[in-house]
């Protein structure tokens, strides 16, 4: 009964063992799975946006929340700042604002450095539009020490600091610094490197040709321009909004009154297209108006200056002088605000934190069952083990005394055939002398009894001959096999002489036995060593005895 319960207790443990395996597997396979998916879905929002960036915005909001009932805080954030992009395309920096902020406390409740770091650039690029140079530089900046830091731990690469290089340089060329500008665009170019989700190279070229531009190289600044221009067409053609603007700079930097006048308007018409930009197309207006003022057409000088009002009067006029402390109070009702969500989200996050808190539970419950198990198996194996060495060790120990019982009764009966040989000698002996006198008696030999009874007698020491042989050769099989096919070229005398050695008889006892004399057993002896090839220094009684 023993080996089946044992098989049933193994088969148990590699059985919880394997369900354990599969369900810490299953739960892997299942992460991957989501985090797989949710891959696909930012790539499909990010074509979506381009072409009908309204649905692209319903559907983050929507996986937003989500992500956010699945407890995964990180995908909620990404939702996050997917939405800004869409909101400036509109110029509802409103939403932006609320967005950006709420997506800052998700990442630093989920202690997120890289997606902080990707809020703070958001928020830097936001203040800068409304011309918040010290917020703005600094949000930027803290987005680039917190990366600096993820390069120092290896969690990042030198190479993804360029998008933090790049919206610096963006950022003083928009605020009017173009050697600060020049400073972060050239560590962007130092830091190059083609990674995944890395800044496509095409932007820093536009960067490049606005300092250009400004360094009086603009037909270098005009070329480098019109290279980018099918990227842009082909990848984001909103952006031809100031590829185009920038264009027209450099044409009325050259006096090229036709060519600037023509680009301005296509950037104006890029941007009415794709309803984007629509905060830069007022600087354009007035780039028309003072283009048009300065070449006399007064008329269409006074329609773009007034396009541009109102414009700014619709979208922008926190920009003014006057409401310039519009984000300070915004600042205060985002605290508020965030105050009140803080609340409203709490037991939502509680929810989320306890369900993870289970998770987490359940996880451990199942690695310290598995941990259990492995103890129970490696205790059961090592059971196993020392049993089955015990048992071993028996059985070595039976093997060896029946070795043992078996020299011993070899032993036993070589003593027999010892005695039993003496006693042929002594029977011999008394039969020669038997023989020696009825020939002495003159006369007697020639009688046919008399003959007869030698002959028996004769007879009889050889057939006592073959039955020692025979009861030599049951008893010593081994012997006698080693002997006959190691060495065949031994004699019958030769092989009586072997077996005699092998009983511990003396040369004089064999002498005796075999009715030669002690010197014709020498010999024997000598003539066995030679076909054997024995050397001089082996004893011959003891390699005898050990085959």
């Amino acid at each position: 009964m023993r080996l089946p319960i044992r098989n049933i207790l193994l088969f148990g443990f590699f059985f919880l063992l394997c369900t354990a395996t599969s369900r810490l597997t299953a739960q892997q396979n299942s992460e991957k799975k989501h985090d797989s998916l949710a891959d696909v879905f930012f790539n499909k929002t990010k074509k979506l946006r381009r072409d009908n960036p309204d649905s692209a915005l319903v559907l983050l909001e929507s996986k937003h929340e989500e992500f956010l009932q699945k407890g995964d805080t990180v995908n909620a954030v990404k939702a996050l700042l997917e939405m800004p992009y869409i909101y400036g395309q509109h110029v509802d920096y409103t939403k932006s604002y609320d967005t950006l902020w709420f997506a800052l406390f998700l990442a630093d409740k989920a202690n997120n450095d890289e997606l902080k770091a990707s809020v703070y650039n958001w928020l830097g690029r936001l203040y800068s539009f409304f011309k918040r140079k010290d917020e703005a530089l600094e949000y930027l900046q803290t987005s680039l020490d917190i990366n600096r830091k993820l390069v120092e731990k290896g969690q990042l690469q030198k190479a993804d600091l360029v998008r933090n290089y790049y919206l610096l340089s963006a950022t003083h060329r928009v605020l009017n610094q173009p050697e600060m500008a020049k400073i972060y665009l050239d560590s962007c170019f130092v830091n190059y490197a083609s990674t995944n989700g890395q800044l496509p190279m095409a932007y820093l070229h536009f960067e490049k040709a606005f300092q250009l531009s400004v360094n009086d190289k603009n037909e270098e600044a005009l070329q480098l321009l019109e290279e980018l221009e099918p990227w842009f067409i082909e990848n984001r053609p909103s952006y031809l909004v100031l590829v185009y603007s920038d264009m027209g700079d450099v044409y009325a930097n050259l006096s090229n009154y036709k060519q600037s006048k023509t680009y301005y308007e296509k950037a104006l018409e890029v941007s009415r297209k794709y309803n984007s930009h629509v905060d830069f197309s007022s600087l354009v207006h007035e780039k028309l108006a003072n283009l048009f003022e300065a070449h006399g057409e007064f008329e269409k000088a006074f329609k773009n200056q007034k396009k541009a009002r109102e414009i700014d009067a619709q979208f922008f006029d926190s920009r003014t002088a006057i409401n310039q402390s519009l984000l300070e109070i915004k600042d205060e009702f985002r605290i508020e605000k965030e105050n009140q969500e803080r609340l409203v989200q709490k037991q939502r996050l509680e929810k989320l934190e306890q369900a993870d808190e289970i998770s987490f539970l359940q996880r451990i419950i199942l690695l310290g069952s598995l941990i259990f198990l492995i103890i129970i198996g490696i205790g059961f194996f090592q059971y196993m083990r020392t049993k089955h060495l015990a048992e071993k060790q028996l059985l070595r120990k039976n093997k060896q005394l029946e070795i043992k019982k078996g020299k011993e009764l070899l032993a036993l009966k070589n003593k027999e055939l010892a005695v039993t040989a003496l006693q042929m000698v002594e029977k011999d002996e008394f039969l020669k002398d038997i023989a020696d006198r009825l020939k002495e008696v003159e006369g007697t030999t020639e009688k046919p009894e008399i003959k007869q009874v030698l002959k028996s007698i004769s007879h009889n020491r050889s057939d006592n001959w073959k039955e020692f042989r025979l009861r030599f050769t049951a008893v010593n099989e081994t012997f006698y096999h080693k002997i006959t096919t190691m060495y065949p070229k031994l004699s019958q005398a030769d092989q009586k002489i072997c077996a005699l050695i092998k009983l511990n008889f003396s040369s004089k006892e064999m002498s005796r036995l075999l009715g030669i004399s002690v010197e014709s057993v020498h010999t024997t002896r000598y003539r066995v060593r030679k076909k054997m090839k024995l050397e001089r220094g082996v004893n011959l009684e003891e390699y005898i005895s050990s085959l």
